[in-house]
């Protein structure tokens, strides 16, 4: 445990030195800023404003950015330190192979998530200034969703560096992955319900094992209830689910998929040859 602290503390060291992390916080505290600037948070629209709106629009915004980022900036974590030979070293000390593997990965959890909790926090801080009136309630789930989705994404990221030796393969893997889960999956779903005569409940069952798409739905049931937004498809979240089941399922499911995804990750890590 010892060792696996040292781990995650190291990494934590050199991801606050890094350019990445610079950019990362840079990028989410400029849109919380340009929110402010634009007067965003003081317009109203369907009933929504103060921070209620900015977070309306921010869920719009992670969906696209944060799992990305992730990918691209975490991927090669493995695959980079083994390019690099900094793994061979690492290894050379008493460390086991679990403490590298979940002290990086419990490392990588606190970089990515700082910069945007801290966006958060910042546009709380600034809401209460103006005499905003605080949802509380939706901005704590939001921010447990954020946390879940960077579990499940890393937990990807983490997979994919443990399953390849080069950082190229896993750039180019990791960019795919996320293309999928946030466009291809839909229009692959639309055609195959179009061309067969599978029931529209069963499209559904299978977009909803889709973890941005589980984000999505998560953080739209925020602002409306009845998910009337998403069409007819409401109908059968809400009559297989429940508004309350639904909610639970949204912030648990992303998290167990990354986590399943990071425990095979490190099975094929220490079996694989790693240098």
């Amino acid at each position: 445990m010892r060792n696996l602290f040292l781990v995650f503390k190291t990494d934590i060291n050199e991801a606050l030195r890094s350019k990445w992390f610079l950019v990362y916080s840079l990028v989410f505290g400029g849109i919380i800023a340009l929110f402010f600037i634009t007067g965003i948070t003081e317009s109203r629209i369907q009933g929504f404003s103060g921070l209620s709106r900015l977070l309306l629009i921010f869920i719009e915004i992670c969906i696209v950015i944060v799992p990305i980022f992730i990918l691209i900036n975490t991927v090669r974590t493995i695959a980079g330190e083994r390019d690099s030979n900094i793994l061979e070293y690492m290894l050379s000390f008493p460390i086991s192979l679990k403490e590298y593997f979940f002290g990086k990965l419990f490392g990588k959890l606190f970089s990515v998530t700082l910069p945007i909790i801290g966006a958060l926090i910042l546009a709380l801080f600034w809401s209460i200034l103006k005499g905003a009136s605080v949802p509380w309630g939706i901005f704590f789930y939001y921010m447990a969703l954020i946390v879940s989705i960077n579990i499940c994404f890393l937990g990807l990221s983490f997979f994919i560096s443990s399953i390849v030796k080069t950082q190229e393969v896993a750039l180019g893997i990791a960019f795919f992955v996320w293309l999928f889960l946030l466009a291809l999956i839909d229009l692959l779903l639309i055609g195959f319900l179009i061309k067969t005569t599978a029931s529209p409940e069963l499209v559904y069952s299978i977009a909803l094992a889709n973890p941005l798409q589980v984000f999505r739905i998560g953080a739209i049931a925020l602002f409306d209830p009845e998910l009337s937004v998403i069409g007819p498809a409401s109908y059968f979240i809400l009559d297989e689910f429940g508004k309350e089941l639904i909610a639970i399922y949204c912030l648990v499911y992303p998290a167990v998929v990354g986590a399943l995804f990071s425990i095979f990750g490190y099975l094929i890590f220490k079996r694989k040859d790693l240098v």
